[in-house]
């Protein structure tokens, strides 16, 4: 499904050389980005790929949308992101829709990281909880009691301050599985963060699943080989010096990857 259906950067420029993000995108002042139904921006840190998703983001009140006022003291991103402009799906047009859903969101690798720290510092104080309790002497009755009780909850929000015990990417997935719901649009920057290359792998194959057969489109910043060599998608490369398309195995982070491999091919054997 194609709710997106392209977005024009601003085709203006700004006479400070510094000025953010009109420097952020200066090779390809104006240019035309035309969407699929998942399209990846790819490029190295400071290519505009998460500047470029939270613009889209804001131009169409996407929940996940970062503020560009700067409290009233820049307006060069507010200034910017007025001058662009996008393109809606043609209601009669099959595939496409010219509403975006309401349940569409951007989201960034740090929102999932929050929600893992959320998720799993609650875990571990609960069972930390409980442990203690049993060691003062609850039978199993009262700590079955105790469990998921107002007073165990209240007595953990004291206990905040416990350290963030692990890391787990099957934690990721879950909230992705929680995230990514039929009929939306998804603008995604960097979700292989903490996800190992098969957890990408199988994030990757779910997303061509949900813009396959669930009406979904997404927009994707990501330079992960694993899930550019998986997605059915189109890829733009940021770091080129026009805009243009670009098949997965020609992108410089691949390329990498496969010397990197090619050349060390008899230990493998």
């Amino acid at each position: 499904m194609i709710y997106l259906k392209s977005f024009k950067l601003s085709p203006h420029t700004a006479r400070n050389p510094n000025a953010y993000p009109y420097n952020v995108f200066k090779k390809i002042t104006g240019e035309v980005f035309v969407f699929h139904n998942i399209t990846v921006l790819y490029g190295s840190n400071g290519s505009g790929k998460s500047t470029l998703l939270n613009l889209m983001a804001n131009k169409l009140n996407i929940a996940g949308a970062e503020d560009l006022t700067n409290n009233g003291y820049n307006t060069y991103p507010t200034d910017y992101l007025m001058e662009c402009s996008y393109s809606l799906g043609e209601v009669m047009s099959d595939g496409e829709s010219d509403q975006i859903p309401r349940n569409s969101q951007y989201i960034k690798s740090e929102d999932i990281l929050y929600e893992i720290k959320k998720i799993q510092q609650e875990a571990v104080l609960k069972e930390g909880y409980l442990y203690q309790h049993s060691k003062l002497g609850y039978t199993k009755e009262n700590l079955e009691k105790l469990k998921d009780s107002s007073k165990m909850y209240k007595e953990i929000e004291i206990m905040k301050f416990a350290n963030e015990k692990y890391s787990n990417g099957e934690t990721s997935m879950q909230i992705f599985d929680e995230y990514l719901t039929p009929d939306g649009l998804y603008l995604l920057d960097e979700p292989e963060t903490s996800l190992s290359p098969t957890n990408q792998i199988l994030l990757a194959e779910e997303i061509n699943k949900l813009a396959r057969f669930f009406n979904c489109q997404f927009i994707i910043a990501t330079h992960s080989p694993f899930m550019l060599g998986t997605l059915d998608t189109k890829i733009y490369n940021l770091d080129a010096p026009f805009l243009r398309t670009y098949r997965w195995t020609e992108l410089e982070n691949v390329r990498y990857f496969y010397d990197f491999f090619r050349d060390r091919k008899s230990e493998f054997e």
